[in-house]
């Protein structure tokens, strides 16, 4: 999909569910919610917090809401697109213009931005993984000290990475040939996967 620069394009870009999208688009901005484009969607958020995004897949289109699991959705019309994934985010799903109740769907966009502004969200788990440092890496870290230095002050998610990444190769050639991939990275100061991130 090309990349977006308007909700105007957005919904062009998905004209069999326009009117669909434009409908929900006004309702939204009846509200105070700021609208921008974010991940290649419309998104609408209130003090630089993110509350709704609007969006069209093949069979139908809706609104995402970012804290859907904090509405009451006593009108049962939420999805959990992932169920036992999804923690946060639920869904209010359409497949034509004649589903849309604009009245029920106003009230659960101005519960989600009351939620909002309470502050009602679920913090992301930071608690930090145990990071076990396959014994191929461990001896070259205790023969290096500069490598050493390097691997210590890399964040606890990218050592992780670079753990995994020689831990999970099943022959020890793999492990050997991954290890001597690593090092110049790893003095670097970089992540295994930093400059696939920057694209």
């Amino acid at each position: 999909m090309q990349k977006v620069y308007s909700v105007e394009e957005y919904i062009e870009e998905h004209g069999h569910f326009k009117d669909a999208l434009n409908t929900l688009r006004d309702i939204i901005n009846s509200t105070e919610l700021e609208e921008s484009i974010k991940w290649n969607a419309p998104v609408y958020s209130l003090n630089g917090k993110n509350v709704l995004s609007i969006g069209a897949f093949k069979n139908h289109c809706g609104i995402w809401f970012f804290n859907g699991v904090f509405l009451k959705d006593e009108q049962k019309l939420l999805a959990n697109a992932q169920e036992g994934k999804t923690k946060t985010m639920r869904q209010m799903r359409f497949e034509n213009t004649n589903d849309i109740d604009n009245k029920a769907v106003l009230s659960y966009v101005k519960e989600a931005i009351e939620n909002q502004r309470l502050g009602k969200e679920i913090k992301p788990d930071r608690t930090k993984k145990e990071t076990i440092i396959p014994k191929e890496l461990q001896q070259v870290l205790e023969d290096n000290t500069k490598l050493k230095t390097s691997f210590n002050a890399l964040s606890n998610y990218k050592q992780r990475e670079y753990c995994d990444y020689i831990a999970f190769a099943k022959r020890e050639a793999t492990k050997q040939t991954r290890l001597d991939k690593v090092i110049p990275m790893i003095l670097e100061g970089v992540g295994l996967n930093d400059k696939y991130k920057n694209c």
